[in-house]
């Protein structure tokens, strides 16, 4: 019998990075619960996982710094990536109405995307919590008839809790991207078409045009980039970067031209593009 895929996600069962991991590999799998970022990494380095989905960007909150640099310092391979809609809900135990809360909890990133919602209910106390999930199972466990958690509907589903109010996020365009790692730099996807790359480049005037250029030269297009200090480093930065190309020959050249004038040059991941939200 064929071993489920472990996948090891940041948060427990019915967490947004437990639905992203559905999204990408199916229902057939065994998540790993981790109680942050670097434990996820800890995992997939031990063997005691296949993958991670860890989540780099939200379209409200922006990116999630301390994992470009978690990824480049454990040298995982980035071999795909998924977008998920974040959908956020207030749940409650069954039989609590709305005047009877007190308390709403949930991740900071979660409670910063529902702002709005909450300036017309200042009775209402908010309490940052570690996961979205996590506050939705400790309404449970607890059985807290004052607290309502903001989360996704597989953990209302999960820890049997009733949505009563749906869709309280601010922008209704709210996406999650999360990308799946593997600690193996020579796994090879199939049908690539877009990278990560990470690299310096020299101190002078215009060293980094001269990079961006050589990509829109070799028809390759830039869809993100993120600067990052060096540790300790002054005036030095390392630069994420995704791309994405239609020939591969253009892509293979122009990377060639790019290690002319970087340093510390880096391919985290070559993958397919996968941005349907």
């Amino acid at each position: 019998m064929k071993k489920a895929t472990r996948v090891a996600i940041q948060g427990i069962s019915a967490s947004f990075h437990e639905e992203a991991a559905f999204k990408f590999f199916g229902r057939d799998i065994e998540t790993i619960e981790c109680n942050s970022f670097k434990e996820t990494c800890e995992a997939l380095s031990n063997q005691r996982s296949d993958y991670i989905v860890m989540a780099i960007e939200n379209s409200i909150a922006g990116s999630l710094l301390p994992n470009y640099t978690l990824i480049r310092e454990y040298n995982f391979a980035i071999v795909g990536e998924v977008y998920l809609p974040i959908q956020l809900h207030l749940m409650a135990l069954p039989g609590v109405k709305f005047e009877d809360i007190r308390y709403a909890t949930s991740h900071p990133i979660a409670i910063r995307q529902c702002v709005d919602f909450f300036y017309d209910y200042p009775q209402i106390q908010v309490i940052e919590g570690s996961d979205t999930a996590a506050c939705a199972k400790k309404i449970r466990d607890e059985q807290l008839k004052d607290t309502v958690a903001i989360a996704n509907t597989l953990a209302a589903e999960l820890y049997g809790l009733n949505i009563i109010e749906r869709r309280i996020e601010s922008n209704k365009k709210n996406f999650t991207r999360f990308l799946i790692l593997k600690n193996d730099k020579g796994f090879e996807v199939q049908g690539t078409n877009k990278a990560s790359i990470c690299f310096q480049v020299g101190n002078q005037v215009g060293a980094l045009a001269k990079v961006l250029n050589i990509f829109a030269e070799q028809k390759v297009n830039l869809t993100k980039i993120q600067s990052m200090p060096v540790l300790g480093k002054r005036n030095e930065y390392y630069f994420y970067v995704d791309i994405e190309w239609k020939n591969m020959d253009d892509y293979d050249k122009a990377i060639r031209q790019t290690l002319k004038y970087t340093v510390n040059f880096n391919i985290m991941g070559e993958y397919q593009k996968n941005d349907k939200v």
